[in-house]
């Protein structure tokens, strides 16, 4: 598990890695970009994200977005 905090204007790269995760959203106002669409995120949102799935997550608020990656057992560090 990993936790986030983006700041406002902040975004992950788009990426890809072979394994899937969920990431679970805990504050803040943002965007996922998965299965080549955005979708808004918020306080109490999950998004599952399967392995090779290009994404991407950027914070579309004023605060900080804060979310936490569940990564399966079995996978090398990251």
């Amino acid at each position: 598990m990993r936790r986030f905090d983006l700041a406002p204007g902040g975004y992950t790269p788009r990426h890809t890695h072979a394994w899937e995760h969920e990431i679970f959203f805990h504050a803040g106002q943002g965007e996922v970009f998965s299965s080549g669409e955005w979708a808004t995120v918020g306080p109490g949102h999950g998004v599952f994200v399967p392995g090779r799935e290009e994404h991407q997550i950027r914070n579309a608020g004023s605060d900080p977005l804060t979310f936490v990656c569940l990564i399966p057992s079995g996978v090398p560090e990251i």
